[in-house]
């Protein structure tokens, strides 16, 4: 394969675009002998005729033709490359994709994007929200430049992980449920009361499961949910009793709308972390928003 430089390709580009050496030079800030010596050798080298002049300016010949349609595309796409790493190294455009579980969302994420959303506002964001093992998998298959998760979490190999600081949490239960004066809640007894919890394919369901097999129960929650933020409105409205993160739950305990309930040996504590791809470096837009949730987890 002849050695074809990406000047020749561009220089064409122009010509065949603009059917006019005239106006391909003028737009390259060149002459037209140079424009017209550039085009020679490029025929040269790929053997082929590419263009017929005559005094009303350029055909392309089929050859021609089928050159500039990949030329074309390989042009827009090398400009829009140009723009975008222009755009990001000024932080005035870009894309950060995040995948993100309910939890670390409510939990940090959501105050960092405030942040961040007026600082750079044109930054677009994409996000998904996911448990901790769809957004492992959305990570790790380059779908997205950062995983904000909650523990217990298995770290693959060429995965990287930052932790941005712990939560802990509690069982709730509505204000008028039988165990709103109960102090304390044997483990044992959690069978007693409807659960409402997040089904199987979470790890929040293993973390329980965990906790609870020494107390000889098994954990199954009697209402499966798919995200945390829907277990507080059915407490509420007494369907049952149910772990929540306590920055959750917050609000509603100050307003005396549900309860905390004591359960001895059941009061996990839990890790919000960023995972990124070891292999990769994160683009200056997708960097900056990770200082910023590090700067949230410090507060």
């Amino acid at each position: 394969m002849n050695h074809i430089t990406y000047d020749y390709y561009r220089i064409f580009y122009y010509v065949a675009k603009y059917k006019s050496i005239s106006q391909a030079a003028k737009i390259l800030h060149s002459n037209q002998p140079n424009i017209t010596k550039f085009m020679n050798k490029l025929e040269e080298q790929l053997g082929c005729k590419l263009m017929i002049r005559s005094n009303r300016g350029i055909t392309l010949t089929p050859e021609g033709e089928r050159l500039f349609a990949h030329v074309s595309v390989a042009y827009a796409q090398l400009k829009e490359a140009e723009e975008e790493i222009a755009g990001y190294s000024s932080m005035h455009a870009g894309t950060v994709r995040i995948s993100a579980t309910e939890t670390a969302l409510h939990g940090i994420l959501l105050d960092a994007l405030i942040k961040y959303r007026k600082s750079f506002p044109g930054i677009h964001l994409f996000i998904t929200n996911e448990s901790t093992p769809e957004a492992i998998q959305t990570l790790r298959k380059g779908a997205a430049d950062l995983a904000i998760v909650t523990s217990p979490v298995a770290i693959p190999s060429g995965l990287r992980k930052t932790s941005l600081g712990t939560f802990r949490e509690i069982l709730v239960a509505a204000k008028d449920s039988p165990l709103s004066e109960k102090a304390i809640l044997k483990p044992a007894d959690i069978r007693k009361y409807s659960v409402i919890g997040l089904g199987r394919h979470s790890k929040t369901y293993e973390l329980y499961s965990r906790l609870f097999l020494p107390y000889g129960v098994e954990w199954q929650p009697d209402i499966d949910v798919a995200t945390a933020d829907q277990i507080l409105p059915m407490v509420k409205a007494g369907l049952g009793i149910g772990f929540l993160p306590e920055f959750m739950a917050k609000q509603e305990l100050e307003l005396k709308n549900i309860v905390s309930i004591n359960v001895p040996g059941i009061q996990p504590e839990r890790e919000i972390v960023i995972l990124e791809d070891s292999d990769k470096t994160l683009n200056v837009a997708a960097r900056e928003l990770k200082k910023y949730l590090m700067t949230e987890s410090e507060v």
